[in-house]
């Protein structure tokens, strides 16, 4: 297998054939934000929090979908991608209701985690309160359409890990929402194991364990991630060829 060899930052880093910049740059420990992206499910370039400057590139380049290339020069933090970046939070905070002070994710949230980091102490921007509901038919999980932030984590969780494909995306701009099962109520949606695959996904509060308080939801990423791995670690011992 080629490895390839490219700047992050002024640093010398290996990406091994097949890569993406952003797996260069978490392998050689260099935080680049991300909020759609997570380990073990498919990459979709969504949140565009990953964006980077590309020497030669007029335009910015979303790290986690961008092949690394060899002699690639790359900057991660510049002060022009750190200004979008916090636009792009408060846009997230503006445009949602995101009250920390109940939530049940609160010290346990991406999305507030990343607006400390880029010092978004206060949102510059018109909040939309939009009209937006809580479903709570489903036994187990509830989901708060207030702090969805569209990422498709959930969406892509049950489809490659649980295989039920549960979840999809609904409306367009601003009325953009997840639905189950063509728009059911969670709780009818009979396609759904309840596994919690989506749950242990969500970066926000969105989705959430039924009976959970303020500050009580914490995810657990590394079961999602051992169980991509193990199925590609099973698939590889098996052969492209061998039946499922």
């Amino acid at each position: 297998m080629s490895v390839h060899t490219l700047t992050i930052d002024q640093r010398l880093v290996s990406a091994r054939q097949g890569e993406t910049v952003l797996d260069a740059a978490k392998e050689a420990g260099i935080s680049i934000p991300t909020l759609c992206y997570l380990d073990g499910i498919s990459t979709v370039g969504a949140c565009r929090l990953c964006l980077v400057e590309v020497e030669g590139q007029s335009k910015l380049l979303p790290a986690c979908v961008t092949a690394a290339a060899e002699g690639m020069v790359v900057q991660t933090h510049t002060e022009h991608l750190q200004r979008y970046r916090r636009m792009i939070v408060e846009l997230l905070l503006a445009e949602g209701n995101h009250i920390c002070a109940v939530c049940v994710s609160n010290g346990h949230c991406e999305l507030q985690d990343l607006a400390v980091d880029m010092g978004v102490d206060h949102v510059g921007l018109a909040y939309q309160f939009p009209d937006r509901q809580v479903d709570i038919s489903h036994q187990r999980f509830g989901l708060d359409h207030n702090r969805c932030v569209l990422c498709t984590r959930c969406v892509r969780a049950c489809d490659e890990l649980e295989g039920v494909h549960t979840w999809d995306m609904a409306g367009r701009g601003r009325n953009s929402h997840v639905v189950s099962d063509l728009n059911q109520p969670w709780g009818e949606a009979s396609s759904c194991t309840s596994c919690g695959k989506c749950v242990s996904a969500c970066p926000t509060g969105a989705l959430f364990d039924r009976g959970s308080t303020v500050g009580e939801m914490q995810r657990d990423r590394d079961r999602l991630s051992f169980i991509a791995n193990a199925r590609q670690e099973r698939q590889v011992a098996r052969g492209p060829h061998a039946p499922s």
